[in-house]
């Protein structure tokens, strides 16, 4: 099989020689090779692997100036610029013990700097780092980064809270476009499966300039799998087990390469029956199922990379509103429930000049979402289709300013054929312009830019004027002019000082503008307001970060004043039986911030002590609490690594305490939440049994069993509590 689908991907490559080559040697301290050393060049999508005398080679790699990174367990991920001219180049390379300090390449913000060259603070995690948290779903696993919360219906749904931002004020990037899937309802989850994602990165703050309208709050930034090393073929499979929820999570997939042509794909199902609480009730129809298809094909030479991925993602998705009910560990839903298909399908392009080069992302997402009351026949059907563009040129380097000017779009069009409306079928046309320039002399760092956005909303008139669920025609245009100043320096071989001023915008979405009818999801009858205006913010953050061999500490502090945020309240009325909300405005501001330790003592290198507390408080202008703003947290980590063994290699051990304060400061129709500790457990690395080697993870979360409801649980309101003891194995096969 192997040789099969690597001949297949041979026979399709193009068989011109290459021209420029990248080649080198990994040694280490004591100049011995070291093989088995993982070798990316990101920009252009590349990946080797060092032979046994430390070998490594890139092919087919054009002009230019780029950036090399070399990653091992056990060694310091080093990363080195080159540049890359008609006849290659030589890059060698040691290898230092690890001592923890990651600097990856951050590919979210437009410079693709390293971490430590970076204007912005931006939080890296790998889904691998991530499941060794033993979380049930993505949600879950982001949830527990400095400054992300979530919005949680039962473990189903969930959708991402940055620094008290959420819904709308979020955008999502995965596969390099935006992901857009009605994500306005707080019942609408994420809608990406864990399975073919490499690593997430999280802006935290304005990134309209970079992003436009919706990234008024943060990014979340989802890497793809990376395709496998030249002239290789590789399989996986992976198996968790949930439980709590006799949940079972399975991913199987396969990658070939050859030098110009990559190829994966990957398939996974999930499926949980409901939650247990401590007190061994299960809270009924928070079951799932969900079905996710990804696959991959890679092009690249020396004047040109291209990669077309397509993701599927099916859920049936149980919503809870009988509480404790029905006890039964069935996973087959019942209703009221959700049904989404959703579809991503992303062209990355990259064209390499002289001196400069052209990114082109082309977008293509459908959102088919149906809600259905008490029976097969939709209550809601919303089908949101969107296109979407991002293009950067990258300017020629002059001296030591680098320059890009970009343009990016989106056209979406939103059609119901359910049997009630909540929005009326509406076109919405994006369009921006921005440049940014970014100016490095010793290790400082200026990076400031502009942007114009427009967005364009119409809509088309329903129903019968005066009868409850019409809709008004409208056609609103919403404009606005945004900048950003970045400032980064060195005080000190070890301290790093950020400081970030940054405008952003946000245009109200269409369901603030037009609703009219009861979302059953959230099993209230929403009203628009097709008054509103743009949300307009203005962002200072600060970052202080210091490291040396043996400790790491981070401040973080933020300010966020925003003019006209829009939120829904309830006006006191009943519509056919459901309370009734408005979408309103009103000034607002946020503040807080994240603190963390990372102490890894010597000659104790493999002992790793980590804490961290993170704040955000958020009001109104007259005072008044905003609504979803997460209670203070404290998380405490101790995790020990070791490299090896004679059955287990590669393994680590991790005992953690997370403290939630209470929330004593609710918006007006919130209620007040308890404090909560939960303790959690985990162990696992890599088993080896003769020439069969394989990573196993077990966790033991809320080992104590602890009954609490989390602040921003929308069963909160019905006391349900959140879940209880849970015990999760995980394995994963490559082969």
């Amino acid at each position: 099989m192997k040789s099969f689908l690597l001949a297949l991907m041979l026979g399709f490559s193009l068989l011109a020689s290459a021209q420029n080559k990248v080649i080198g040697t990994v040694l280490d301290q004591q100049s011995k090779p070291v093989s088995g050393v993982n070798i990316t060049i990101p920009e252009l999508h590349k990946e080797t692997v060092s032979d046994e005398k430390g070998a490594y080679r890139f092919n087919n790699v054009p002009n230019g100036t780029f950036k090399i990174q070399y990653f091992l367990i056990g060694y310091e991920i080093q990363t080195k610029s080159f540049v890359v001219t008609e006849n290659g180049i030589v890059s060698n390379i040691i290898l230092l013990e690890s001592i923890h300090q990651m600097d990856e390449i951050i590919v979210s913000t437009v410079f693709n700097k390293l971490q430590s060259q970076n204007v912005m603070k931006v939080e890296h995690q790998s889904m691998k780092s991530l499941s060794q948290k033993g979380t049930s779903t993505l949600i879950e696993g982001l949830a527990t980064i400095p400054g992300v919360s979530q919005v949680s219906t039962g473990t189903a749904i969930g959708k991402p809270v940055i620094r008290g931002l959420s819904g709308n004020r979020i955008l999502v990037y995965s596969q390099g476009v935006r992901l857009e899937n009605q994500q306005f309802g707080e019942e609408h989850g994420l809608g990406l499966n864990d399975a073919g994602i490499e690593s997430v990165e999280v802006i935290k703050g304005p990134a309209s300039l970079l992003y436009g309208s919706d990234a008024i709050g943060g990014v979340l930034y989802f890497n793809p799998e990376k395709f496998t090393a030249p002239n290789t073929v590789e399989g996986n499979f992976s198996q968790k087990f949930f439980s709590n929820t006799n949940g079972s999570n399975s991913s199987i997939g396969v990658k070939a390469s050859s030098e110009k042509l990559k190829f994966l794909a990957r398939g996974s199902y999930n499926t949980h029956a409901d939650y247990k609480i401590p007190d061994g009730n299960r809270v009924t129809n928070t079951r799932y199922n969900e079905s996710d298809f990804k696959t991959a094909l890679g092009y690249s030479d020396e004047h040109f990379t291209s990669t077309l991925r397509y993701n599927f993602n099916k859920l049936d998705l149980g919503i809870p509103e009988n509480g404790i009910a029905e006890q039964t560990s069935t996973k087959k839903t019942t209703f009221p429930k959700q049904g989404v298909y959703a579809n991503i399908l992303s062209c990355n392009n990259t064209f390499f000049f002289k001196k400069s080069k052209l990114d082109a992302d082309l977008g293509y997402i459908s959102n088919d979402r149906s809600e259905f009351q008490d029976s097969d026949v939709a209550n809601l059907h919303m089908k949101l289709k969107t296109y979407n563009y991002n293009v950067k040129y990258y300017l020629p380097k002059i001296g030591k300013f680098e320059s890009i000017i970009g343009t990016q779009g989106m056209h979406q069009t939103n059609t119901n054929s359910g049997q009630e409306y909540l929005i009326p079928d509406a076109n919405t046309n994006d369009f921006g312009l921005f440049g940014t320039v970014n100016y490095e002399w010793n290790k400082n760092v200026i990076q400031a830019g502009v942007r114009f956005d427009n967005r364009n909303v119409t809509s088309t008139e329903h129903g019968i004027l005066g009868d409850q669920g019409y809709f008004q025609a409208i056609d609103k245009t919403f404009q606005s002019f945004n900048s950003s100043l970045g400032f980064k320096t060195n005080w000190k071989e070890n301290t790093i000082f950020r400081l970030n001023l940054a405008s952003g915008f946000r245009a109200p979405n269409l369901a603030e503008l037009t609703s009219n009818g009861v979302h059953e999801g959230s099993n209230r009858y929403e009203i628009g307001n097709a008054n509103l205006k743009n949300e307009q913010n203005f962002q200072t953050d600060l970052n202080l970060e210091y490291r040396n061999s043996h400790f790491e500490l981070f401040v973080n502090g933020f300010y966020n004043y925003i003019n006209n945020y829009i939120f829904i309240a309830p006006n006191g009325m009943v519509t056919n039986g459901f309370d009734t909300y408005d979408y309103i405005q009103a000034n607002a501001n946020l503040f807080g911030g994240e603190a963390g330790i990372h102490f890894h003592p010597h000659p104790f290198d493999w002992l790793h002590i980590t804490s961290s507390f993170e704040s955000v408080t958020g009001k109104k202008q007259n005072g008044e609490n905003l609504p979803l703003i997460p209670a203070n947290k404290w998380n405490n980590t101790v995790k020990t690594d070791f490299k090896s063994g004679k059955y287990l290699k590669e393994s680590f051990a991790v005992l953690n305490i997370a403290y939630t304060f209470n929330q004593n400061n609710p918006s007006q129709f919130e209620t007040k939440s308890s404090d909560y500790t939960l303790l959690n457990l985990g162990f696992g690395g890599k088993v080896t049994l003769g020439k069969t080697a394989f990573d196993v993870n077990l966790n033991a979360n809320n080992l104590l069993n602890k009954t609490y409801i989390s602040h921003l649980s929308r069963l909160k309101n019905d006391g349900i509590p959140n879940m209880g003891r849970t015990i999760v194995l995980g394995i994963n096969f490559t082969i």
